[in-house]
């Protein structure tokens, strides 16, 4: 498994912009799929965005379609979500996750997890 750690996050007005970066140990990154979850209080983890091992395709939840973007950089082993236009309710932990030789998709089985970045929106 790889190891992923989330830094970027924090508090930010509606409307504003955040990037969140994911960090993953090892020499292997470019066979992992990842993807960005999150989580709200009294609510389930949900999928927001993966991207496949070479960063062809991406993939969205409906939700964030169009304010939030996802890439990675295979030679610095980091993935990358841009979230612009924030609404109140993106706020939640947000969590990277990685599947090896996975798609990306949110049905993927994505089985190493970082410990998430918390992302708290004010009006």
């Amino acid at each position: 498994q790889v190891q992923l750690v989330e830094s970027g996050g924090g508090l930010v007005q509606a409307g504003g912009s955040l990037r969140l970066s994911c960090a993953a140990s090892g020499r292997s990154f470019s066979s992992y799929a990842m993807g960005w979850f999150r989580q709200a209080p009294g609510k389930e983890r949900e999928f927001v965005a993966g991207i496949d091992r070479i960063g062809r395709s991406t993939y969205y939840a409906d939700s964030v379609k169009g304010r939030f973007t996802i890439f990675r950089d295979n030679a610095k082993n980091t993935v990358v979500l841009q979230m612009n236009s924030l609404k109140l309710e993106d706020t939640a932990v947000y969590y990277c996750a990685a599947e090896r030789y996975g798609s990306g998709t949110k049905d993927a089985k994505y089985d190493s997890w970082g410990q998430g970045t918390q992302v708290t929106v004010s009006s």
